[in-house]
């Protein structure tokens, strides 16, 4: 039996298991008529957005495909690996958030019961989408491999695959993200800033579109951004032993090439189970505290990690595998812990980076934004301090092949990592939907405790994300050189085309992140300027005796983020293959290898402050420094809305600009190795 059919009925067993999340989820009542009425316009607008958003996509992706189809050396196969790869990524993200805006009224009408049934919901609605990118990933590459496994072009055709992923990901990231910050900022910026009413309160008129953008954005935007990753990095590490095995390998790490690439399948499979077995250690007590809460979800996420350790252990025992691949793709799982527990350092209340970057609100805008900067900055040392250890255990126990393996173990445990993240915006959304109902106090004060470790596991999730990012862009590049047959010493810093390279490769995600910041500004401006028309035109509005036209900031948002996405996508895609038919694949490497670099560090930086600057007001607004209403609250608003689209636009968005300019360059191998490059 082929050991890849396991990993195919994993993905199936994964799949069950999020029907059973979904019936479970489904089963709760969604509250009074109320939280109905609001969770109902909530489901519109996502849908619509993401219906607008899947129909620019789908164009983008038949051109995309009868591109790939008629360039030589690639080929219709190849083509057809893009398009599935573009409908499973597309699948999973709908999968995700369709049921995501069906549980915020259910999470809300759940904590009158009590806050352990509130996070249950919330917790398994988050699952749904966990579960169901790492089985339709399995799932995906499983058809692939069986379909095309004795092809002689195997090696060209599965790139295609994450090239169809990631080009998905990357127009529903930053569409996501332009989306759901601009609603989040106009919101912000007239209702708490200029007219001091409350976060969520219904007479804001982008309240609603700020719920809808924490779908769009949050959960479709984030499980593509994962999904990406996921699939890629077991491209790489296939592709590598592939490459490896035909160049003649001196001293083979697995018995033979089939065990070569069932072993990273045979791993993602181990995490599904153990992701699946994950979820029930995930309960909690009745009393909201922000470290209690915190500490039921790593019990799931914890107790995954040493179930994937001991099963990847006894794959790779019973494959008769060289050990030095355990130890990559421990090296991987750990640093994916490290980094989750970094990210949680510096931007967590909890700690004294955020509490600091508070503290320092009480003097003005001025001191919290030079303050969270800094802390940012500073936050990029632990996360390249770990890739780099990780880097350099899986290369010492397994070349490069245990590099790109090493990706695929901080991703192992993808199924309930993603889970703690995707509960978030569904917990955001039920806080917001007890405060439009007006419930009482206590239940509000529940949606509270799990809308803040929501944002703590975002924060989290955000860090986890953008590592995973970059050991996957590593593998990916890798395999790129090997592909093209560029050998290590070929890549010296004294070759002028490297050097140009380098420099390109280190400017493009600035570049990037100031288009999908001025997008995100663009589109603010606009919002802000409706909001306040509504205020000043509809009378009653303020004095709540009128319901402000919740419509008109949904449709501005979604026309601007399906526009604004255009260009950074088409960028990124169409820039690698200028730098390598230009100045040749040589040259080609040393840009990735800079917008590696670079787009690691200034994710990094940007997730971090934004995050920091979001938990320090969450702790203003828990009554310090002055609390609610005053001017280090104001302050802290400043500082929120400024890292709002740093942490939820342009730093994750760099996550998949760099896997996705490393994958085309695999994909074009083919052809690129043939050019020289015209300078």
């Amino acid at each position: 039996m082929d050991p890849v059919l396991i990993t195919g009925a994993s993905g199936i067993l994964g799949l069950l298991f999020a029907v059973f999340l979904v019936f479970y989820v489904l089963k709760h009542d969604e509250g009074t008529e109320r939280m109905k009425e609001i969770s109902s316009a909530i489901k519109e607008g996502a849908l619509a957005f993401l219906g607008r958003e899947y129909r620019i996509l789908a164009l983008f992706v038949v051109i995309v495909t009868f591109v790939l189809g008629i360039v030589p050396n690639l080929g219709w196969w190849v083509a057809f690996s893009f398009l599935f790869g573009a409908l499973c990524s597309g699948l999973s993200g709908f999968a995700g958030m369709n049921i995501a805006i069906r549980s915020n009224s259910r999470t809300a009408a759940a904590t009158r019961e009590s806050l352990n049934e509130g996070l249950r919901v919330s917790f398994r609605s988050g699952g749904v989408m966990g579960i169901c990118v790492v089985s339709i990933g399995v799932i995906g590459l499983s058809i692939i491999y069986f379909i095309f496994k004795d092809h002689p072009n195997f090696l060209e055709i599965l790139p295609g695959f994450g090239m169809g992923a990631s080009s998905v990901a990357i127009f529903a990231r930053v569409g996501g993200g332009i989306y759901t910050k601009a609603a989040d900022m106009g919101a912000d910026l007239v209702g708490k800033v200029e007219k001091g009413i409350p976060e969520d309160d219904p007479r804001n008129a982008a309240v609603i579109s700020d719920f809808v953008g924490d779908n769009v954005g949050d959960v479709a935007g984030m499980g593509a951004d994962l999904f990406e990753s996921y699939v890629d990095s077991i491209i790489a590490t296939m592709t590598l032993c592939m490459i490896a095995y035909t160049a003649g390998m001196d001293n083979p790490l697995t018995p033979d090439t089939a065990t070569a690439w069932a072993l990273p399948m045979l791993i993602a499979a181990g995490g599904i189970i153990a992701s699946i077995i994950g979820f029930f250690f995930v309960r909690v007590g009745e009393k909201p505290e922000m470290e209690a809460l915190l500490t039921a979800l790593r019990k799931g996420t914890f107790g995954a990690s040493i179930l994937t350790t001991l099963f990847s252990f006894l794959i790779i025992y019973i494959l008769k595998v060289d050990v030095g691949i355990f130890w990559a793709v421990f090296a991987g799982l750990i640093a994916g812990i490290l980094i989750g527990e970094s990210t949680n350092y510096y931007t967590s209340y909890a700690y004294s980076p955020t509490r600091k970057i508070a503290e320092s609100a009480q003097t003005g805008s001025g001191t919290i934004i030079v303050r969270g900067f800094a802390n940012g900055l500073q936050s990029t040392m632990p996360p390249v301090i770990f890739v780099a250890v990780a880097i350099i255990i899986a290369n010492y126990f397994a070349d490069v092949y245990g590099v790109a393996i090493a990706g695929i173990g901080m991703l192992s445990t993808l199924g309930i990592t993603l889970a703690t993240d995707a509960y978030g915006p569904v917990a955001d959304n039920a806080g917001g939907i007890v405060e439009m109902s007006d419930l009482p106090s206590e239940i509000r004060s529940r949606t509270d405790a799990l809308d803040s470790l929501g944002n703590t596991t975002a924060a989290t999730g955000k860090g986890f994300a953008i590592g995973a990012a970059a050991l996957t862009s590593l593998a990916l590049m890798l395999s790129y050189t090997q592909a093209v047959g560029i050998k290590a010493s070929d890549v010296s810093l004294l070759d002028a085309r490297v050097i140009v390279g380098l420099f390109l490769g280190a400017m493009l995600p600035a570049l990037f992140c100031a288009m999908a910041l001025t997008a995100v500004g663009r589109t603010c401006f606009s919002i802000v300027n409706e909001v306040r028309r509504q205020f000043k035109e509809i009378v009653g509005l303020m004095e709540g005796k009128a319901r402000p036209e919740y419509g008109k900031c949904v449709d501005i948002c979604t026309k601007a983020a399906l526009k604004e996405m255009l260009m950074p996508g088409i960028m990124t895609v169409v820039a690698p293959l200028v730098v390598g038919f230009i100045l040749g694949p040589i040259a080609l490497a040393g840009f990735l290898i800079g917008a590696i670099a670079s787009g690691f560090v200034i994710a990094v930086m940007m997730a971090n402050a934004g995050g920091s600057w979001d938990n320090a007001k969450k702790w203003i607004e828990r009554g310090n420094f002055g609390g609610k209403g005053s001017d280090a609250h104001k302050a802290g608003v400043v500082g929120d809305t400024v890292g709002d689209p740093m942490k939820d636009t342009a730093g994750p968005s760099l996550n998949i600009m760099i896997k996705l300019m490393s994958i085309i360059s695999l994909v074009f191998a083919p052809v690129l190795s043939k050019f020289s490059g015209l300078i």
